[in-house]
């Protein structure tokens, strides 16, 4: 091949190249776009819109872009709600015309577009300002007739572009309460009856600087701060009403919420009003703004009236993980718990396993005491109410810190109910507790201990089960992992979920009373002749549990462990129905 036949076609393989290039590459976008406008009324997109104006028989809709968002100019001055703003609009420029009905009417009224249902308004950045009129629906209601402005042509569109357009201004308000940044929130002020609660966030809990240094309650805050800025608005009340007096709103209770600090400072303020039982909300209005809202009545019950109301009301506070010994002095007794490698164990009066979910439970306990009321925020009113205390818990840290909790039987009621006072002792403050705290805490050394009858038993561990009942005997053996067989008193496959069933019974049996330290009067508990008999031994013959059944007393059954004497009272229906051999052990 000559060399000028080369350099021919390399030029075509390069123009065939660039026009690919400009034609796929280059142009694609464009094409799309084309391709996406064909057939709509309008060729520019939403975000090229700046202002959007929908005139109704009764009223117009103005929204103006800002920035990100949307303000209404009419029929009110307020936020727009984006969502349905940016729905709207959306609407309005997808719309495509099915088909033209008329290229010049006659009379506009034979489509209803003499007197428009709506008439949309577009101001495009450009400056330049489209739109169309809307009128009847057609006769299946599927379509509605409409036209550009200016122009005779009556074309059909979807009757979703009129739904949108013809939405209630209530719409197009924005029914967020308060807008603010959650995470950017640095405190909080709250004015009411003359008195300003100021709250200030720092390190993720919040504190009452004024009128006094106090803990408030975290997760009122948080709870209060939460409902602002996700509730909505139920209804717009009025706009602009002669008097503020109807709705509580001549006197209301200021909340500020401030965001950022120093230069950055912003602040937010809710004005709150009366309640409206009848409703089930409460009025309000946001400082700036004319309009009197309807929240939900949950938003007026989380605004506090008052320091106490807002104040942390958990008595102490403190971290259970760091908690390694516990005394406890009640009626019940004095009983003494301490943590060794994560789990508790009563330490005195004797040594004892503990109860890890009782143990537990008792912490909990503690740091659930909240205040129903506040006698004094010092030590000074600890001799006063809690001089005698009747039961007495003390916490002691890793570090060897320890904090005790005093509590006394109160002659005060709250809500109806009994209450207790209750302290930290040395310290304060003095409040007033639910008087079910009295009980919960005097727990005794018996409520501390573990119950359970066989502790640690683990039922993959048993090899063998040797089970007695009304003078038969049944041996069992595993096979495998799930398999059982029954060697005594027929040989065969036994019934493995009953025989599972048997092991985690025996497991969960927790002891509800002892009833004879000593094993005295076995026979009173027909232990002398028992009902049944269930040993569970190892692969190397070694007993892993041993359970003597005697008799049954209505909700309970009396039982005895291994070589112990000690007689326990169970929970008979934890224990179940005895098995009959062998017919209910054969597979």
């Amino acid at each position: 091949m000559r060399w000028q036949t080369s350099a021919v076609l390399a030029v075509l393989l390069a123009l065939v190249g660039g026009f690919y290039y400009v034609y796929e590459v280059r142009w694609a976008a464009d094409r799309e776009l084309a391709e996406s406008r064909k057939g709509r009324v309008f060729g520019a997109e939403a975000a090229d819109v700046t202002a959007l104006e929908l005139k109704r028989p009764d009223d117009t809709v103005t929204a103006t872009r800002d920035g990100d968002a949307w303000r209404l100019t009419s029929p009110v001055s307020a936020r727009g709600n984006r969502g349905t703003v940016d729905e709207t609009l959306t609407t309005i420029m997808t719309a495509r015309i099915d088909r033209e009905i008329d290229p010049a009417p006659a009379s506009l009224a034979e489509f209803g577009l003499d007197k428009p249902s709506a008439q949309v308004t577009l101001t495009l950045k450009d400056g330049r300002r489209v739109g169309i009129d809307l009128g009847a629906k057609s006769p299946t209601g599927v379509w509605v007739y409409a036209r550009e402005h200016d122009k005779p042509a009556v074309f059909v569109l979807s009757d979703s572009v009129l739904r949108d357009a013809t939405r209630p201004v209530a719409d197009f308000r924005d029914r967020t309460i308060l807008a603010f940044d959650r995470a950017g929130v640095t405190g909080v002020d709250i004015v009411s009856g003359g008195e300003t609660i100021a709250i200030e966030a720092a390190d993720g809990r919040w504190r009452i600087t004024r009128p006094a240094a106090l803990p408030a309650d975290t997760t009122e805050m948080n709870d209060l701060l939460e409902k602002l800025a996700t509730a909505q608005v139920k209804e717009f009340v009025a706009e602009a009403p002669p008097s503020r007096a109807p709705y509580g709103l001549d006197r209301p209770v200021r909340v500020s919420v401030h965001t950022g600090k120093d230069k950055d400072r912003a602040t937010r303020t809710l004005l709150v009003g009366r309640v409206d039982a009848e409703k089930k909300g409460v009025y309000a209005m946001r400082e700036g703004e004319s309009s009197v809202l309807l929240l939900p009545e949950e938003v007026g019950k989380l605004v506090p009236r008052n320091v106490a109301a807002i104040r942390n009301k958990q008595l102490v506070e403190f971290d259970r993980e760091k908690i390694t010994r516990v005394q406890l002095e009640s009626p019940k007794g004095t009983v003494t718990l301490a943590r060794e490698q994560d789990r508790w164990a009563i330490t005195a009066p004797q040594a004892l396993p503990a109860d890890q979910v009782e143990a537990g439970a008792l912490l909990a306990r503690v740091a659930e005491l909240r205040a129903q009321g506040f006698l004094s925020d010092d030590a000074s009113g600890i001799s006063r109410w809690v001089g005698r205390p009747s039961v007495k818990v003390t916490l002691t840290q890793q570090d060897g810190t320890a904090t005790t909790v005093v509590l006394a039987p109160s002659s005060e009621r709250r809500g109806g109910q009994p209450s207790a006072y209750a302290a930290v002792a040395g310290k304060g403050p003095v409040v007033l507790v639910d008087a079910r705290a009295l009980e919960e805490l005097g727990r005794s050394v018996n409520d501390l201990r573990d119950h359970t009858l066989f502790s640690g038993l683990e039922p993959k561990d048993v090899k063998r089960v040797r089970l007695r009942v009304g003078g038969q005997t049944a041996v069992l053996e595993r096979r495998g992992d799930a398999d059982w067989t029954m060697v005594e008193p027929t040989k065969g496959a036994a019934r493995a979920t009953r025989v599972e069933d048997m092991l985690y019974t025996v497991r969960a049996l927790r002891w509800k009373e002892i009833v004879a330290p000593g094993g005295e009067d076995a026979a009173k508990y027909g232990l002398d002749a028992p009902t049944m008999d269930i040993v569970l031994l190892r692969d190397d013959g070694g007993e892993l549990a041993h359970l003597t059944v005697g008799q049954r007393d209505g909700e309970r059954v009396y039982v005895r462990t291994g070589a112990s004497q000690t007689i326990y009272a169970v929970d008979a229906s934890a224990l179940g129905p005895e098995p009959k051999i062998p017919d209910d052990l054969k597979a």
